[in-house]
């Protein structure tokens, strides 16, 4: 609400509330604060290669009433008029910069980037609208067509394109599958030849080892008979040595034996020859102390 007249210069500007206005003396206008949806169409406009075509664009704005500069340029510009008038106005000044920009880019651009179309729409137009007291809340693009076909040949080509990436992808995918599965194979024909070398690695250590330790266990048996052998003969040697010795014994003692008949013998032969000559004990005693002998 805009207040004016009486007591009221500069006038009023009142966003939402309430106010007492004198009849006759003060006036009070109204101007819609609510967002408005527009329609933004723009046929046959000509991109930059000539290609006319035809764009669609949905846009949202309002007048700020909390911003009271902006306020007040909306007043100065739509004050009186009514919420149609002012969509009308917003509605020309963004299909003028919408044709301005399509003007500027190629059929592709506006086609594969829409974001980046809207994007520079909204810029534009925002810049322009905001010194009107309008602010651009969201644009997006809506359609985009055209009667040439020339959009529906871009999307043949685009498909032709996707089909023989598509083909091109799938033959390189097949390729890769069997080369992948001839990895596969050889991976595992050289795993399988690794593990019989591993196996025969393996074996080849074992009777080595085998052959090593059955060195060791036929020296240490041979060593063993050696060993019982050569302790049986020492045992041998050592009871022919008693046997020797035994018989050394007897034969001594036999010989002992033997001298002691003989000096017996001895000794009875001159007993024998003393008796007839009457010889006395003294004499006799003597005779056998010369000869060695004890009575």
């Amino acid at each position: 609400m805009v207040v004016s007249g009486f007591c009221r210069s500069p006038p009023v500007m009142i966003s939402g509330g309430r106010v007492f206005v004198f009849p006759c003396i003060q006036q009070i206008q109204r101007i819609s604060l609510n967002t408005l949806t527009l329609n933004v169409k723009s046929d046959k406009v000509y991109t930059c290669h000539g290609v006319p075509i035809s764009v669609t664009g949905i846009a949202q704005m309002k007048i700020q009433g909390q911003n009271k500069q902006m306020l007040a340029a909306a007043c100065q510009m739509f004050l009186g008029k009514s919420e149609g008038e002012i969509a009308h106005i917003a509605l020309e000044t963004l299909e003028g910069h919408q044709r301005a920009i399509i003007a500027h880019l190629t059929v592709e651009e506006i086609y594969k980037d829409r974001k980046k179309f809207s994007e520079q729409v909204f810029k534009v137009a925002s810049s322009d609208l905001v010194n009107m007291g309008i602010s651009v809340v969201s644009y997006t693009l809506k359609d985009v067509h055209d009667d040439q076909d020339y959009l529906h040949s871009l999307g043949k080509a685009r498909t032709a394109q996707v089909q023989k990436d598509a083909r091109i992808g799938e033959a390189m995918n097949k390729r890769d599958a069997v080369i992948r599965e001839a990895n596969a194979i050889q991976e595992k024909v050289s795993a399988q030849y690794m593990n019989e070398i591993e196996m025969a690695k393996a074996q080849r250590d074992y009777e080595l080892k085998k052959a090593v330790y059955d060195i060791e266990v036929f020296t240490k048996k041979a060593e063993s008979e050696m060993a019982y052998q050569l302790q049986v003969a020492k045992t041998k040697q050592r009871i022919e040595e008693e046997k020797m010795q035994v018989l050394v014994v007897e034969r001594s003692q036999q010989i002992t034996l033997q001298q002691q008949e003989i000096t017996r013998k001895e000794k009875d032969r001159w007993l024998r020859r003393l008796r007839p000559s009457r010889t006395t004990r003294k004499e006799l005693w003597w005779t056998c102390c010369w000869r060695n002998c004890h009575w």
